[in-house]
């Protein structure tokens, strides 16, 4: 017997508590193939053990429990840094940690545990289970980008942000097909615990190694095919004030920090630049309503150029009803706004209150008034600069969801966003990760400005051209890269990983039936 046999059926005789503890951490120790640590080899371990320990499930309720215990390792160790945003105000929102961070596990663990239910109700069994519990893996990723608003952070192949020629794979099949294809490699090693043939020990090398080395020779191929170009008379420059959060909304604070930004964005070099952008809610006054502020704004726009900077943004005085707005604002040298652009995606609890007359509960953004939600994502046209498709925050995660349906393809994407929150965490790694994604998705550079990090300059291909890292105050100055074709995945969307799931599930019904 060898040693993986022994070690799968004791994970199998597992029960009780013991068997909730074990897929806890076997669900943490995956984790740790996440942004920054991407120790990959980790899930060599931990899939394979959720399946086994998912074979010897003897009902639904045990099917459901070994995916769901299984994640409540899985997302806490993942998103433990909400808890720094709760902690800028300990004794208001202290409270709220173990509820944010298990709580919010708990919920997203639930699908997951519908994943490993699934394949229950499949019976699918033999080499058939590992495409099967693959594909419902990814369907499982997908449904929390959209269930209750969604929240599709740390998908899995995610764990692949430190290896760009593996995320090229992104731009045919998106992160789901990249979380699909990675779940498959993870999973296969599992089959070694059945006593396989050596035709089934073969498929188990081609699918854990055969298969990454592919994505990564293929990955290498198109980075290799694809030089870096940039628009024209185009120089940007990002500025990274690190303003603490703790400080950035108090009154006798706000104009110093709004003065800072400014300072830094004059700094050397400043004749060159042809554009400055600021991170999200680097201004903490309404410029719609407010002249004064919008011409200290001004005084840091090259002459004919813009300053992009996120700003709260409210209905005119006496206008019913009372909204606020969560924003981007182009500003120019004379104080005019040459475009507005509303964040849609809001934070639960962040941004509003969801079921505020049941839920006696404060949103943890500066304020007492809930933001209001934009109308969807659109493409700017500003002057001096292509077409661009802003971002504000989290907006980033939401796959194939950051251009506008129809209409005019942008020259770019622009993300600001506000990681101070997060403190020097994994979470800014994270948002990081996922911009990229975006960017490669969509064949589009991206311009990312943090107020604490990480900011940059991201091509097509997902290389970092600039960067200010986690947690540095400073400026970084970069010319635009230019957008490539639209890829597969910008063109056709999920249904390229769809048709990739509808696959593996067919060969998972047909492995099954062979091997009986």
């Amino acid at each position: 017997m060898s040693v993986i046999t022994r070690f799968a059926d004791r994970l199998k005789s597992l029960a009780g508590w013991r068997r909730r503890l074990t897929l806890m951490l076997l669900g943490a120790l995956a984790a740790l193939a996440l942004p920054p640590l991407h120790v990959v080899p980790v899930l060599l371990v931990a899939f394979p053990a959720l399946l086994w320990m998912l074979d010897v499930s003897t009902s639904r309720r045990a099917a459901f429990g070994a995916g769901w215990w299984w994640s409540m390792g899985w997302f806490p160790v993942g998103l433990y840094w909400i808890s720094h945003a709760l902690l800028t105000d300990p004794a208001k929102f202290g409270w709220m940690i173990p509820f944010a961070v298990f709580g919010l596990s708990g919920l997203l663990a639930a699908f997951v545990g519908l994943a490993t239910l699934a394949v229950r109700l499949a019976r699918v069994g033999g080499p058939g289970r590992v495409p099967v519990l693959a594909a419902a893996w990814t369907v499982s990723e997908w449904l929390r980008s959209w269930v209750l608003t969604g929240f599709p952070w740390n998908p899995l192949g995610s764990v692949w942000d430190a290896m760009l020629p593996m995320l090229q794979f992104g731009a045919f099949a998106g992160i789901w097909g990249l979380s699909l294809f990675t779940a498959v490699a993870a999973l296969a090693p599992a089959l070694l615990a059945d006593r396989p043939s050596g035709r089934v020990r073969a498929l188990v090398v081609v699918l854990t190694l055969g298969l990454p080395l592919a994505g990564w020779a293929g990955g290498a191929v198109r980075l290799a095919g694809g030089d870096t170009a940039f628009v024209d008379g185009v120089r940007l420059r990002l500025v990274q004030a690190a303003v603490p959060q703790a400080t950035k909304w108090q009154d006798d604070k706000r104009e110093a920090n709004l003065r800072e930004h400014v300072a830094l964005t004059r700094g050397p070099g400043f004749e060159a630049i042809t554009a400055v952008v600021w991170p999200e809610t680097a201004v903490s006054y309404f410029l719609d309503l407010d002249l004064l502020h919008r011409e200290i704004v001004a005084a840091a726009a090259p002459g004919g150029g813009l300053v992009l900077t996120g700003a709260p943004r409210i209905t005119p005085r006496g206008v019913e009803p009372l909204q606020v707005w969560n924003s981007l604002f182009a500003i120019t040298a004379e104080a005019g706004v040459a475009g507005i652009y509303d964040k849609v995606h809001l934070v639960p609890f962040g941004e509003y209150v969801p079921l505020k007359t049941i839920l006696p509960i404060a949103k943890i953004t500066h304020g007492g008034t809930d933001f209001s939600a934009g109308p969807g994502p659109v493409v700017m046209t500003l002057p001096g600069l292509p077409p661009v498709s802003p971002m504000i925050c989290y907006e980033a995660i939401f796959p194939h969801a950051v251009v506008p349906a129809d209409g005019e393809r942008p020259g770019w994407l622009l993300n600001v966003t506000n990681d101070g929150w997060f403190g020097m965490s994994a979470g800014p790694y994270q948002h990081l990760a996922a911009a990229r994604m975006r960017a490669i998705e969509d064949g589009l550079p991206l311009v990312r400005a943090a107020n604490t990090g990480i900011s940059t300059v991201i091509d097509a291909y997902g290389h970092e051209i600039v960067r200010i890292a986690l947690g540095d105050k400073g400026v970084v100055d970069s010319p635009l890269p230019v957008s490539i074709w639209v890829p597969p995945y910008g063109r056709y969307g999920d249904k390229i990983p769809f048709l990739l799931v509808l696959v593996c599930v067919v060969i998972g019904v047909l492995a099954h039936k062979l091997c009986r």
